[in-house]
């Protein structure tokens, strides 16, 4: 492999990582509603925490879903 495309896939790691990151907060910014952790009640944080665990299994599962078509192609 020339380094070429030893830098691309480095690159793409990185970028692949920074997307998942950015993505999970997104995501548990909008099942907290915008609001911080600290002006939640309980109730609040525990439906916080539910709904952000079911919008990253969602996200798993699409992610699996493009994989498996890819190879389907």
């Amino acid at each position: 492999m020339n380094l070429n495309g030893l830098i691309n896939m480095v690159l793409r790691r990185l970028t692949h990582r920074a997307t998942d990151y950015g993505i999970n907060k997104g995501a548990d910014y909008l099942a907290r509603r915008g609001k911080k952790t600290a002006d939640m009640t309980d109730l609040e944080r525990q439906q916080a925490a539910k709904s952000s665990k079911g919008t990253r299994d969602m996200v798993k599962r699409a992610r699996q879903a493009a994989r498996i078509t890819r190879r389907m192609r």
